[in-house]
């Protein structure tokens, strides 16, 4: 794919052509084997010329050494000049320096093989956002906060870890995590050490365990009594490294540096070694008085763990990190969020879940402005409500470049608020400040309080000229001895345009901020997904394995070919409030490839899966909601209403669709009519749906063997089938 792009940037084609042509590559394919498995790719080939001359160019590319990366912080550290051991290169992009041209991968490694040492120097950007947070609490609480003499038992930070709310948090934050913070209830310092150190491939497994011994659920047993002081702390898990050498010192006398080859072997596989250690570890046992069958035991116990085993030091430094974060958004929750959003600024996929999380918090992030935003996300109190409240950062905005905001928050803070867009346009005299970044800017409501979206983007031509005009003006004044007079300039002449429209206004936030700040596209639909659909938010493990309705927009998709060579996607589907993934496979693809785009709104069914620690739909079915759909929606609903059906949204007593009964979750009621049905049948089963109470059973009617979908949704009640059954006796009533 990559040689695709690159050859067909050498050549000058259209970007959305070899696009649109390197997709059609599955995934770790080769492009002889597209050419000979996907037919699309083969098509182009042989009838396209472009396509033709693209793909025989990039066919002479792949395979080829595209370019050398660094290491992202590994360090070579020589006793002599490093030229005296290895040949070295310049640095190209981001920085300057010198890397050395050895490979330094764990499998070839020719910097430790000629002798070298390789030292890795790791930078958290956390420490980063601990440090911009201090900064933002002293500037708008006047507080100056120690960070190391924060305590480790606060109350507050431990509700949070055991509620888990730890977006953001580091080590703390993904779904599986706070599954697992949430089952825990972590109340010391040493409970979330040992879940850094757990959280891994292998010892992960003993999670359960190690919760269920925490809260006295199984009994903790150990296989001598000298085991107890060494994983008293871990309830009787061992989970550290540290442990394993001290089960070897304290059980069969070995030093630290006997203890620390016992590790290694075990932890690199080293079968012969094992063996060795193994007969040493049990005569060490047989010395210090302890029968030779324990010994064999513990030894066995152990060799898993050490195979896995995290270094306690260092999961107790990523520990404190960790619980330093999850104080600070404890205690102070916008200064935090403001931390974290601008380390974040130009990840505009991870800005949209913070704002999301900001939003779960109770804190509104204001949409940009170039009258109140700076560089970066900064904590407000709004005048009126004395709530703290978060302004988007210029530099989160796409296009408009570092250097230009910082130049516009400087002449704010030189001669105060922009008054209109010409004095907006005379003062901020900067090279970058061009069209694309005005119409960044314009396309966000970054210039709102001085001119309409539309406005400025109609009138792009009019402000460029007013700049260069300014240009001009200044320069006439540097080359003439007295200086020119002072020249005052019309006001820009804004042209009249009319307002952008929600969806468009929306598309620029979406593109050029990576979220929805405004509005949301789904908004109008509130009620329908209200009604039809359980919330993202709402999933849990009790929903794993349940048939449920979510609805959204898919905000991102990507498609895939399986080795047979069909199709499959992974779409984001987005409500109100969250997303999740949503695994279309095949045969849903094939049946609705055109309902699979992004920006569709949809109303997606599935089971929900767990795998992997996140909450994903496998798609069943899926319908777009489009105003036929809404239209049907709202017939169905006027009519419930006129027949006695109250509004249950208002009704705080309903159950969401994640807390409903068995019997009332989202499901499928399927009628299958005779084929001789009388047609009368149709109108008796309209006008009984019409009277149902609204609930999340999807009613379909089977006929003549084609399976239709109403627009009725009904609540599942014990009397339901008796119903039906009185209006078509012969009729077949599956509710699945």
């Amino acid at each position: 794919r990559a040689a695709i792009r690159d050859a067909g940037r050498a050549l000058g084609l259209p970007y959305d052509f070899c696009d649109k042509t390197a997709k059609m590559i599955p995934m770790f394919s080769s492009i002889p084997d597209a050419l000979e498995n996907v037919k699309e790719f083969s098509d182009l080939y042989k009838n396209n010329s472009d396509g033709k001359k693209l793909i025989d160019s990039a066919s002479r590319l792949e395979g080829v050494v595209r370019h050398a990366s660094m290491h992202a912080c590994g360090v070579v550290i020589t006793k002599d000049p490093v030229t005296e051991y290895s040949p070295l290169q310049k640095i190209t992009g981001k920085g300057d320096g010198t890397v050395t041209q050895y490979s330094s991968s764990t499998k070839s490694s020719f910097v430790e093989k000629i002798g070298l040492l390789k030292m890795d120097f790791l930078g958290l950007k956390n420490l980063t956002i601990l440090q911009n947070a201090l900064r933002i609490v002293r500037k708008t609480k006047k507080v100056d906060i120690e960070i190391d003499d924060i305590p480790l038992d606060d109350e507050e930070t431990y509700k949070l870890l055991q509620q888990a709310k730890t977006t953001g948090v580091f080590q703390l934050e993904s779904s599986g995590m706070k599954r697992y913070l949430k089952l825990l209830k972590p109340n010391t310092f040493e409970d979330i050490i040992a879940m850094v150190a757990l959280y891994r491939p292998g010892p992960m497994d003993w999670i359960p365990d190690f919760i269920a011994r925490k809260h006295g659920e199984k009994e903790i047993k150990y296989l001598h009594p000298l085991l107890k002081p060494i994983l008293e702390k871990t309830y009787g898990v061992a989970v550290y490294q540290e442990q394993v050498m001290q089960i070897a010192q304290s059980l069969a006398g070995f030093t630290l540096g006997e203890a620390d080859v016992l590790r290694k072997a075990m932890g690199k596989k080293i079968f012969a070694l094992i063996q060795e250690q193994k007969k040493k570890f049990i005569e060490g046992c047989v010395k210090q008085g302890i029968d030779a069958k324990v010994g064999e035991k513990v030894f066995a116990y152990i060799e898993p763990f050490a195979g896995y085993g995290f270094n306690r030091s260092h999961a107790a430094c990523y520990a404190l990190i960790g619980y330093q974060t999850a104080y600070f958004k404890a205690h102070y929750p916008a200064e935090f969020m403001a931390a974290l959003l601008t380390s974040d600024q130009d990840n505009i996929d991870r800005v949209a879940i913070e704002v999301d999380e900001c939003k779960e918090m109770g804190i509104e992030v204001l949409p940009p402005n170039v009258n109140e935003s700076f560089e970066e996300f900064a904590v407000i109190i709004d005048p009126d409500t004395k709530e703290e409240k978060i302004r988007f950062g210029l530099n989160a905005i796409k296009n408009v470049g570092h250097t230009v905001a910082h130049e516009i928050v400087e002449e704010r803070k030189r001669g105060g608020k922009f008054l209109s867009l010409t004095d907006f346009v005379e003062r901020v005299r900067h090279k970058d400040l061009n069209k694309k970044s005005i119409e960044a800017l314009a396309k966000v409501g970054a210039l709102e309080e001085l001119a309409g979206r539309n406005e400025v983007l109609s009138s792009i031509d009019n402000i460029l000229a007013h700049s260069k005009s300014i240009e001009k003006i200044k320069n006439s004044r540097q080359n003439s001895l007295f200086g020119a007079e002072d020249i005052k300039l019309p006001e820009i002449k804004l042209e009249t345009s009319a307002e952008a429209s929600k969806k468009e206004k929306l598309d620029w936030e979406k593109e050029l901020l990576g979220l929805y700040i405004s509005d949301h596209p789904i908004g109008e639909y509130k009620e329908y997904l209200e009604k039809m659909a359980t919330p993202i938010k709402k999933m849990s493990p009790e929903l794993v394995g349940q048939q449920v309705s979510v609805g959204g927009i898919i905000s991102k998709i990507k498609k895939i070919y399986l080795k047979n060579q069909k199709m499959m996607a992974f779409a984001t589907l987005e409500d109100l409030d969250s997303h999740m993934e949503v695994l279309v496979f095949p045969k849903i693809l094939e049946e609705n490839g055109s309902i699979w785009e992004e920006g569709n709104i949809v109303l997606a069914t599935g089971k929900i899966s767990d795998k992997d620690g996140e909450f994903k739909l496998l798609c069943d079915s899926v319908k777009k909601i489009n105003e036929e759909e809404i239209e049907n929606f709202q017939r169905v609903l006027n009519t419930q209403k006129k027949n006695g059906y109250k509004d249950s949204t208002q009704n705080p007593s309903r159950p969401l669709a994640g807390e409903m009964s068995q019997s009332d979750r989202e499901g499928k009621l399927i009628i299958t009519l005779p084929n001789n049905f009388n047609k009368e049948v149709l109108k008796d089963l309209s006008s009984f749906f019409d009277r149902c109470d609204l609930g999340a059973t999807k009613v379909y009617l089977s006929i003549n063997g084609s399976k239709l979908e109403t627009p009725y949704c009904i609540k599942n009640t014990a009397e339901l089938e008796a119903a039906i059954k009185k209006i078509s006796p012969e009729g077949k009533i599956k509710i699945v």
